[in-house]
């Protein structure tokens, strides 16, 4: 399954979508990240380097 970001403790420091392998994060206009799911390849990554752990699976 695909990770998650919870929105409300993503502090949009853009960890995530620097260690992203296939580059599926994205950067919204709040700062905050987003994942595309249908691109995402369930890796773990972004979950592993989140300092605030706020990256999921559903």
């Amino acid at each position: 399954m695909p990770r998650r970001i919870n929105k409300l403790d993503c502090v949009g420091c853009g960890t995530c979508q620097r260690v992203c392998i296939v580059g599926c994060i994205t950067q919204e206009k709040d700062r905050k990240r987003l994942i595309n799911e249908s691109a995402c390849v369930d890796c773990g990554a972004c979950q592993y380097a989140c300092p605030k752990k706020c990256i999921s699976e559903h």
